[in-house]
């Protein structure tokens, strides 16, 4: 009996680890992301050539503006680290990577990323990526 409990209690305690590291873990790992894109982004001039796309591209600026207009209340997510849980646990770390070289490349359409994440995405959870997008951009 002394062993059973014995495993109750160690099973108990690592899912309970396991879940800390995980929760923990993506905080941390999406802080260090974001800083990281964020600085090179500044430091290389990128930031501008990229709302300068975004203003050209009637597609994108559609995006933009659906994110300006959005009831942040109703959405699933309001900041980058439970963003991330949420990227993690439903597209996957190898998916995400796959679709971080493709864009770096130039092989993946922004179509081909929209119509993987939908798939894999609720109508809410894109949405408050593009305000968390549209808030990282546009410093709002």
């Amino acid at each position: 009996m002394k062993i059973i409990k014995f495993l109750v209690v160690a099973l108990i305690l690592l899912t309970g680890l396991g879940y800390a590291a995980f929760y923990f873990g993506t905080n941390i790992a999406s802080e260090k992301i974001m800083n990281d894109v964020s600085t090179e982004l500044q430091n290389s001039g990128e930031i501008e050539r990229l709302k300068a796309t975004i203003e050209n591209d009637p597609e994108l600026r559609a995006f933009v503006e659906e994110a300006e207009a959005a009831d942040t209340s109703k959405l699933p997510f309001t900041t980058k680290e439970e963003a991330t849980r949420v990227l993690v646990k439903k597209v996957g770390v190898t998916e995400l990577n796959n679709i971080r070289v493709q864009v770096q490349e130039g092989t993946a359409s922004k179509e081909e990323i929209m119509q993987n994440l939908q798939g894999k995405l609720t109508e809410e959870e894109v949405l408050a990526l593009k305000v968390l997008a549209y808030k990282e951009l546009y410093g709002k």
